[in-house]
């Protein structure tokens, strides 16, 4: 297996940020993890009682919301917890959600935490080295609130943007997603908190995902959403990965021999445990296709890793085996990140600390779309304002589902959106942290700045006439467990810009959306910024941004669709289903096939560049305050080609630039793929050379679970984005072949 070959190049703008670490030495305890895991947990695992040896196989939801399930006196009120064996030392794990903040579990604890920006804001940065910061601070912060196992790293490629966790995830490439995604993972497990990967695989649909089944071949699967896995998996090393809720060419991505046991653990050679998604066990042959542990069990038909798990391993060999795996497994993990010997400590949380880590996520992560006669940024003498929309008086949107997190203090406006079950009140649109229009009016004190909630275009209009600048707060709320039925902005959103924008042609458009969205307006309006959520700071991430203070430097990591005809599947599979209809139709044997083979490995900007569509927006797009010049490109051959370029900041603002390398053309004809990214930042008039590492693996074609590059001659550019391309390098390399 090819390990490591990619280096992430980054001229980090956390040094300019002067930003508080995240826990002292006193704070964190010294003792090192095992560096003999394997050897330890082989030990235990000889050691352990029968009746111990189901005890980590499975763990309950840890909330009193379900029936008849004793919750134990050492749980934290959270999303699982898997009990420990005293007698051998071995800690309970504490999980909570999940990979943008703690999760509020409903509110049920009763506490808050700092909430980042989401996981596609993440994505936008391209920035692995902010990223790993920002996931080592909620972890620290899990570990100030008692747990020991943080639910995230979600890195499933977007290939439909109307998935409902379309935010939770970085984005559509699987070297920028698996790059990223390890950084988070990395992160977390740098605080003793061990990190999951998930949702492997091929969770691109919400909506029927315990039915849909996802159809893609093996070749096809390994250059794409599998390969962000890989990749995120050798550099993040989490101690667990989560299978998904849907189905994977016929089996159940929680059963799947093929997902579990052949690709995982015996191509990549996994050596963590696989844990289940919370509800997606059904019985116990699951063991056998290469789960490990059975999570929030008790919302599953029966507690199949417990007594049934137990008596099939006393009477037959292959489930004894299988058991024993389960359980080193689980204690490999367990000691190679010193769970055992560094228990989570509560204690306060560095609030303002955490904060501006939270921000200077944000501000990387907003991405200027459009920029009409330099209209951006503002001027803060500025005389009149009329902010628009959105809640921006409020606070910003945040995604839905497990990933929720719950502000200190209370979310700044809940919106109920209904539905059914015990958890269905809390279902709410939830807006974070500090308010756009307090932060407008706190950086530009001397602007008479008025508010208009949207609701009726008539006033809407009157406020954006009266004044120098309108700015539109639009939003698109997600979440966990349904899909967007389109990609428009809900609530007559798109009729309110479209209407002040006629007013006043001086309209500057905040997006609060979790991935993309269509624009009807875009030719009208003077600015775009697409902020995504903010997280707890968004607020001032964005007035920063409209003010010049933050030079954005996002660039997008997912393509905007300027129709939903140009999606490998303009109509979204099965949307008119509702769950009991799923539900109904999988009792009765139906399956729900979705077939990704059309796209295969052509996912987002790949899929564009095969139909020769043009999207509204392409990925790696972004605008800048500021111009960057690109030098030559040069192409060093070998078995580690590397890519050099240089770049300068030509304008008069400090900012940040993304070199994106890509391969246009391979031995077997024209491609597009990105090959490699550094980011890189200057003052005015500086330059600095982005050196690149090229992953062979994106250069290559899997088959049967084995890499081949054919020999010959490979081409590559340094793009602004996928669409835009510079000077063409082309080299010669020799053919390879490895697994």
């Amino acid at each position: 297996m090819v390990r490591q070959f990619l280096i992430y190049a980054s001229a980090s703008t956390l040094a300019a940020l002067a930003l508080p670490p995240l826990a002292t030495a006193q704070q964190r305890a010294p003792e090192r993890p095992s560096e003999n895991a394997n050897a330890r947990a082989s030990a235990t695992e000889r050691a352990m009682r029968p009746d111990e040896r189901t005890t980590l196989t499975h763990g309950l939801w840890a909330i009193p919301l379900i029936p008849n399930v004793k919750i134990p006196a050492d749980a934290i009120t959270g999303a699982g917890y898997v009990a420990g064996i005293p007698r051998l030392g071995v800690p309970a794990l504490k999980e909570t959600d999940a990979s943008l903040g703690v999760s509020y579990i409903a509110g049920l604890r009763g506490d808050g935490a700092t909430a980042l920006p989401s996981a596609t804001a993440m994505g936008s940065t391209w920035d692995a080295d902010l990223i790993r910061r920002g996931s080592a601070m909620i972890a620290a912060e899990a570990r100030a609130k008692g747990f020991n196992v943080l639910l995230g790293g979600g890195i499933n490629l977007m290939r439909d943007p109307r998935n409902g966790r379309t935010f939770e995830y970085f984005g559509e490439d699987p070297l920028h997603s698996g790059v990223l995604g390890g950084a988070a993972i990395a992160g977390v497990q740098s605080q003793h908190v061990l990190s999951t990967v998930k949702h492997f695989a091929l969770n691109a649909q919400e909506t029927g995902r315990h039915a849909v089944d996802g159809l893609l071949a093996d070749a096809a699967f390994r250059m794409s959403d599998l390969l962000a896995f890989e990749i995120a998996i050798e550099q993040g090393k989490p101690g667990a990965v989560m299978c998904a809720y849907n189905r994977v060419n016929g089996s159940a991505a929680c059963g799947s021999d093929y997902l579990l046991d052949k690709v995982l653990k015996r191509d990549w050679a996994y050596p963590g445990f696989v844990m289940s998604d919370w509800g997606a066990v059904t019985n116990v042959d699951q063991a056998l296709a290469g789960l490990d542990q059975q999570s929030g069990a008790q919302i599953d038909k029966q507690i199949f890793f417990g007594a049934p798990l137990a008596a099939a391993a006393a009477s037959d060999p292959a489930y004894a085996a299988r058991v024993a795996d389960m359980n080193r497994r689980v204690l490999r993990s367990i000691y190679a990140l010193g769970l055992n010997g560094n228990p989570p400590v509560r204690g306060d949380i560095d609030v303002a600390g955490d904060a501006r880590v939270a921000q200077s996520v944000a501000e990387q992560g907003i991405v200027l779309l459009r920029n009409e006669r330099a209209l951006l940024p503002l001027s803060k003498e500025v005389r009149s304002i009329a902010v628009i929309g959105g809640y921006a008086d409020a606070g910003v949107l945040s995604g839905g589902g497990s990933t929720q997190v719950q502000p200190m203090g209370g979310p700044a406006a809940s919106i109920p959106m209904g539905g059914e079950g015990p958890l269905a009140k809390y279902n709410n649109q939830t807006f974070h942290g500090t308010a756009p229009l307090a932060a407008i009016r706190a950086i530009a004190p001397k602007a008479n700045v008025t508010f208009r909630n949207g609701r009726y275009l008539s006033e809407a209009v009157a406020a954006a006439k009266e004044a120098e600048v309108a700015i539109v707060f639009a939003t698109q709320w997600m979440a966990e467990g349904a899909d967007v039925p389109d990609l428009s902005l809900p609530d007559g959103q798109d009729a309110l810009i479209a209407a002040v924008t006629a007013a006043n042609p001086r309209t500057i458009v905040v997006l609060e959306t979790g991935g993309p969205v269509l624009m009807p307006w875009l030719k009208n309006t003077g600015a775009v910024i697409e902020a995504w959520y903010g997280g707890v700071r968004g607020g001032d991430a964005v007035a920063a941004t409209l003010f010049g203070d933050n030079n954005p430097a996002g660039r997008l990591p997912v393509t905007f669709p300027a129709s939903l005809d140009q999606l490998p599947r303009p109509a979204l599979p099965y949307a008119g289903l509702s769950e009991k209809q799923f539900a109904a139709g999988l009792a009765a044997g139906k399956h729900y096939p979705i077939d990704y083979n059309i796209e295969g490995a052509d996912v987002g900007y790949r899929w564009f560049a095969r139909t020769g569509a043009t999207p509204l927006f392409p990925f790696g797009y972004g605008l800048s305050y500021t111009h960057f010049d690109h030098g030559s490109l040069s192409i060093t051959a070998g078995a580690q080609p590397r890519a050099r370029v240089t770049i300068r900041n030509t304008g008069a603002r400090a900012g940040s630039d993304v070199a994106q390398l890509y391969l246009v053309a391979t031995p077997a004809g024209k491609t597009l793929r990105l090959a490699g990214f550094a980011k890189v930042t200057l003052q005015p008039g500086a330059a600095a050379a982005a050196d690149i590492a090229i992953d062979p693996r994106l250069l290559a074609v899997s088959k049967d679970g084995r890499w081949t590059m054919p020999g010959g001659r490979y081409t590559f550019a340094i793009g602004r984005s996928a669409i835009d391309l510079g000077d063409r390098v082309t080299i010669t390399l020799p053919a390879r072949t490895w697994r």
